[in-house]
């Protein structure tokens, strides 16, 4: 995967903080906010993954079959019967 740089500003304590866990771990600062990130980006997907529940069962968000899509959008597909029948 390819890498990209990005300049981040951080609090002090923050900064300090991520430090200290870098060491204790013996792992690079950019390890630690690589892990940091990728649980906090695993964490927000259940959080908008309960929320598009909720906005679907409260009828807030409306969910639309694929075939309806495809027809609307002038798609067509070719599904066998068997696959049809699963």
């Amino acid at each position: 995967m390819a890498t990209i740089k990005k300049l981040i500003s951080l609090d002090e304590n923050i900064a300090k903080e991520l430090e200290n866990v870098a060491d204790a771990l013996h792992k690079s600062q950019r390890e630690v906010v690589e892990n940091a990130l990728d649980f906090y980006f695993d964490y927000t997907d259940a959080i908008v993954a309960d929320k598009v529940t909720k906005d679907i069962n409260s009828g807030d968000m409306k969910v639309y079959d694929s075939e309806e899509v495809y027809k609307e959008l002038g798609i067509k597909l070719w599904i066998s019967n068997t696959l049809k029948n699963l």
